[in-house]
């Protein structure tokens, strides 16, 4: 039975690797269509703890006191604020009742996390993936 297992393992690990392209360009073409849908006043984002994403967001930059806010708008009419920053952290959660967690999806593409909602934004990461 050993030998088995040993002579299956690579074809394993062959799968696993023609699978890995795929799934690269599969997240670039989401993170081109997420920029994209920005500049169209829409965004990706995965609501109430939803899995997938769907461009069912609006998002509206506005001038505020303290410099410019994202008002990213919920198919449920409601709405979150988001502070952008300039100290490198991306956006903060402007109404500060719940923490926006952010994290860098793809170049060019950043994911807000606040509370059980996330949102794909468009940003300047500078380069980095």
């Amino acid at each position: 039975m050993r030998i088995i297992g040993l002579a299956v393992l690579p074809l394993l690990l062959l799968a696993a690797c023609d699978r890995a392209p795929d799934n690269a360009k599969l997240a670039e073409a989401e993170a081109k269509q997420s920029r994209d849908a920005a500049n169209d006043g829409r965004i990706d984002c995965a609501l109430e703890g939803a899995k997938l994403f769907d461009r069912t967001c609006t998002v509206q930059e506005i001038s505020g006191a303290d410099g410019a806010v994202l008002v990213v708008g919920r198919s449920d009419v409601g709405y979150r604020r988001l502070q952008i920053t300039t100290e490198g952290r991306g956006v903060i959660s402007a109404d500060g009742a719940e923490v926006a967690n952010v994290s860098i999806v793809d170049e060019g593409v950043i994911e807000v996390a606040i509370g059980n909602d996330r949102y794909r934004l468009p940003a300047d990461t500078g380069g980095v993936d």
